[in-house]
């Protein structure tokens, strides 16, 4: 990862922005310790896509055979 102290960050901030955008994430330090980190943005996501990957989870997750919701209800789970 590379750095860059605060004072050279404020002139630079469009440079590590450039780095983000290609997947690089760049450190700010303050004093020789780092202290941010700027890190690429993830991709946004519809909330479609966040319930079908659930859903896609769910199909491949097996429930114990002897699972009852009457049963983690009584142990406090739920």
């Amino acid at each position: 990862m590379r750095t860059f102290g605060l004072f050279e960050a404020r002139r630079k901030l469009p440079e590590i922005v450039e780095h983000a955008a290609r997947g690089e994430s760049v450190g700010i330090t303050r004093e020789g310790k780092l202290v941010a980190i700027v890190v690429p943005a993830r991709p946004e996501s519809s909330l479609r896509d966040i319930f079908a990957d659930i859903e896609a989870i769910r199909k491949h997750t097996k429930r114990p055979g002897n699972f009852k919701v009457k049963h983690l209800i009584e142990e406090g789970r739920i």
